[in-house]
């Protein structure tokens, strides 16, 4: 039965939803540009660029704490890869715990512990394995599970910042832009170009915003609300456990939990509210 319950560390695959909107996104723009008869090189502009990027990465750093700054970058990674964990792997996971403890006692999970990988559900189990009162291990869960959202709502606002600044930030680069024409007046075809450069750092920051930093704002709490789903799950299944609930009941109950949570995932709001009155009361 451990062999059965051993957690495997779930892998990483492409997210094809991010990579095929990116390419989708950018062909469509691009290739309406060439269609109307424009080239690629109208809109490949490093100064506009620099204006954007820089700006718009030096404004996030000054309204973000550094140590949020450093977990968002590496909440990028989440945005283009996604695990392999699915609710029905941990049921069965869960399931195999419950057999064994039925069987043997909660006591023997403990021998079990070091090869949890899920750090949340090994520390819901060894506390369980330790006695705790089931309220008391309710609510320490919950509180870790408040603080981890809390974790994840702050990196998902430090890209809905960005996609605020950029739009702003490419303005910026225009104007700039303009500035030099504007010193070129005497000669007209110099004008004309300059200002179809200028307006470079308008699109960029518009695109950046729409097409990159606000899509991945919203899929980072996309992932954010499956990991707590997740986490809510296998603490479901620990404190089933505990209670001493036959594993045949406590599939039933996961798989209930499973299906509600499939069929309403925008309800993210709701669970914050749940573990925040059981922690206060």
């Amino acid at each position: 039965m451990a062999n059965n319950s051993e957690h495997k560390k779930p892998s990483s695959r492409p997210d094809i939803a991010t990579l095929g909107g990116l390419l989708l996104a950018a062909g469509g723009i691009l290739g309406g540009l060439l269609i109307e008869g424009g080239k690629l090189t109208d809109i490949t502009q490093v100064t506009a660029l620099m204006i954007v990027l820089g700006g718009t990465i030096g404004a996030v750093m000054v309204t973000t704490p550094l140590k949020t700054l450093i977990r968002a970058a590496k909440y990028l990674g989440t945005v283009f890869f996604e695990k392999g964990e699915a609710p029905q792997q941990v049921i069965e996971e869960i399931i195999g715990y419950a057999t064994k403890a039925r069987k043997n006692s909660i006591i023997s999970l403990e021998s079990d512990l070091e090869r949890i990988q899920d750090p949340f559900l090994r520390k819901a189990i060894a506390l369980s394995v330790d006695g705790t009162d089931l309220q008391e291990l309710r609510k320490m869960m919950e509180l870790d599970l408040d603080l981890q959202q809390r974790s994840g709502e702050s990196v998902v606002k430090v890209y809905e910042a960005a996609g605020g600044y950029a739009p702003t930030i490419g303005i910026i680069g225009a104007v700039l832009g303009l500035i030099q024409v504007m010193k070129h007046l005497e000669n007209i075809e110099e004008v004309g170009r300059g200002i179809a450069v200028a307006f470079v750092a308008t699109v960029y920051g518009v695109a950046s915003a729409n097409l990159f930093f606000l899509p991945a704002a919203n899929k980072i709490k996309a992932r954010l609300h499956e990991t707590l789903h997740i986490k809510e799950l296998m603490l479901e299944g620990v404190c089933s456990i505990v209670e001493g609930m036959n594993p045949k009941l406590i599939r039933v109950k996961l798989d209930a939990f499973a299906e509600g949570e499939a069929e309403a995932p925008q309800k993210t709001k709701a669970p914050q509210g749940a573990r925040t009155a059981a922690v206060q009361g």
